[in-house]
């Protein structure tokens, strides 16, 4: 049971990693140092004090520039690998007693793949905020971003399942409205209207 939860833990951390790369790493340092999460062997420096520092100016960092036009699209363009790379790295400090060849694979499947998963959603959201509103609504997404990332993180480490299945309905409802997007700009078959043809005496 202890280890279905850290997983969660775990996944609930990486998929926040979509949403922004250091904010669940700088909440995974501070719930270290409150005692409220014990890392895994060879993880322990995120719980130092010179690594949060470190988190909380990159977070920082990541929040304003999410908040400069355009800019916003190029540090989507490289925090989809970071947001990966850090899913596997989160997934594997939360999982603590498991073999190592296990938990690797555990992180870079299901860790570096929710991260995937919600960064790609979060792409796709904000291209679909610039096609409408030419970037006008951008800071709002970056916004719901930044709670989103806030939220889970947190929630993942109070309650890791209450945080997978909120990961799950917003995912899912991000497909459907999309879903629902492509199905109405692909255009339908026309049928032409049936000609009757007369014969000639």
């Amino acid at each position: 049971m202890e280890t279905a939860l850290s997983i969660c833990v775990g996944i609930g951390l990486s998929a926040a990693c979509g949403f922004r790369v250091f904010v669940p790493l700088l909440v995974m340092s501070i719930a270290s140092l409150s005692g409220h999460m014990t890392l895994a062997h060879g993880f322990e420096w995120i719980g130092t004090y010179p690594a949060l520092v470190a988190l909380a100016v990159a977070t920082c960092l990541e929040i304003a520039g999410y908040y400069i036009p355009w800019l916003d699209h190029l540090l989507d363009t490289l925090a989809t690998p970071a947001s990966i790379v850090a899913g596997t790295i989160v997934t594997a400090s939360a999982v603590g007693d498991m073999s190592p060849f296990l938990k690797w694979t555990l992180a870079v499947i299901a860790g570096g793949g929710a991260a995937g998963l919600v960064q790609g959603a979060t792409i796709l959201t904000r291209a679909a905020s610039t096609a409408t509103t030419g970037g006008l609504a951008n800071p709002l997404v970056s916004t719901l971003e930044l709670g989103g990332a806030t939220v889970v993180s947190i929630l993942a480490i109070v309650a890791p399942v209450l945080a997978v299945l909120l990961l799950v309905t917003i995912l899912a409802a991000i497909s459907r409205k999309f879903f629902r997007k492509s199905r109405a700009r692909s255009p339908g078959l026309d049928v032409p209207p049936a000609v009757s043809v007369t014969p000639t005496r």
